[in-house]
């Protein structure tokens, strides 16, 4: 698709045009899952309808965004697109068939509902152009069928990260003036600096030195590494606690490790938590020991707004965000002994603490802003939006 366009992705801090036309757009999503893909997602479309644009959700019947879009005041259609299936592509043309006139673009997120759609616009005349948002670093697949897909039924592709927009060029050879880098927004008036004392009081925590996550419980955002750190930093610092903010699969595995390692009196595992602010700000050091798929982790942003230091990997994007030595520290993947000397460092001294956790505040409110991601994507839908709108 690269050949011919004039479309270059816009430079980092870059104003985006202006948009003046208020476009319908729709988002798809066939993960039934929770995380941070699903978030972007949801805040992305709230953003956008509070700009004035018409928003909707398609999504599995069981996806647990499907009662969150509601909660925000996002129409939301439910198909079985859960599985790439025959089934699935009906369902999903049928509904094109029926609505495609008065959409203007599709945004795709998943692979699932990125072929489904592409499958039925492909048996359509005057579908809506598609956009592409790939949120993660996994690889994708060099066949014929995927540069179909990424190159051809594909209007364009967003990316949550640089490195990501880098790697499907490197790799798979999808040209770069075909994709850009739009990184997930923070919302910079609710995840802001807060003392950590009042808010380990607030929750009841005990006030003391603190490290924590705020991460779905997944095997491969490293939580069993950072148990593993922590408890042999655990012996140098025995009034250290950890607290783990966010529920998912692995819950019972870490709650067994946390047992196997004797460190129930200094782990809280607080489960899913709306008030994440609050939770960042109880924080002496924030670490997401991550090995895989991942964007810039919305977490890391959130913590550099709340004027955190981060300890994390450099996996995907991750660097975009936590640059070594100046907002935090990036160890090696799957490395515990690595991880616990570099949470060690920090916990030992509070000027560094301090000193990156205001550089991390200024890149957050540079780079991360909500109103930046709102305004590429706007940019972004503009350009490849179709230009009329049937009314029939």
């Amino acid at each position: 698709m690269g050949g011919g366009r004039a479309f270059l992705p816009l430079a980092r801090g870059a104003a985006p045009g202006r948009v003046t036309r208020k476009l319908s757009i729709v988002h798809t999503e066939a993960s039934c899952g929770w995380g941070g893909q699903e978030i972007r997602v949801l805040t992305e479309a709230e953003g956008l309808i509070g700009r004035g644009h018409r928003v909707a959700l398609v999504a599995p019947p069981a996806a647990r965004i499907c009662e969150a879009a509601r909660q925000r005041g996002i129409p939301v259609t439910t198909l079985p697109i859960e599985e790439k299936t025959f089934a699935a592509l009906r369902a999903m043309r049928r509904w094109l068939a029926a609505n495609r006139s008065g959409i203007d673009v599709i945004n795709t997120h998943s692979s699932i509902d990125s072929w489904l759609v592409a499958g039925a616009r492909a048996t359509l005349t005057g579908a809506p152009p598609m956009v592409r948002t790939r949120h993660v670093s996994s690889p994708v697949r060099k066949t014929w069928g995927t540069f179909w897909l990424y190159q051809h039924a594909t209007a364009h592709i967003v990316t949550t990260g640089e490195a990501l927009r880098e790697q499907l060029h490197r790799d798979n050879g999808y040209a770069l003036d075909s994709m850009t880098s739009v990184p997930t927004g923070i919302d910079l008036t609710r995840f802001r600096p807060m003392d950590s004392h009042a808010a380990r009081a607030a929750l009841g925590l005990p006030d003391r030195p603190t490290i924590g996550i705020v991460a779905t419980l997944r095997n491969w955002k490293g939580h069993m590494y950072l148990l593993d750190a922590f408890a042999s930093l655990a012996t140098r610092h025995r009034d250290a606690q950890l607290v783990i903010v966010g529920d998912g699969p692995q819950r019972a595995n870490i709650e067994r490790r946390v047992a196997e390692l004797d460190l129930a009196d200094a782990v809280r595992i607080a489960g899913q938590q709306e008030d994440v602010p609050t939770w960042l700000g109880a924080m002496d050091v924030f670490a997401l020991p991550s090995y895989g798929d991942e964007g810039v982790p919305q977490a890391i942003m959130q913590a550099m707004a709340c004027a955190r230091p981060v300890v994390s990997t450099g996996i995907g994007a991750t660097a975009e965000a936590v640059v070594d030595g100046e907002t935090g520290t990036l160890v090696a993947p799957k490395n515990a002994e690595a991880l616990a000397a570099a949470l060690e460092r920090l916990m030992n001294d509070a000027a560094l603490r301090d000193r990156y956790g205001a550089a991390g505040l200024v890149r957050a409110r540079e780079r991360f802003g909500l109103g930046i991601m709102l305004d590429r994507m706007e940019t972004v839908f503009e350009r490849y939006a179709r230009r009329t709108r049937s009314t029939a």
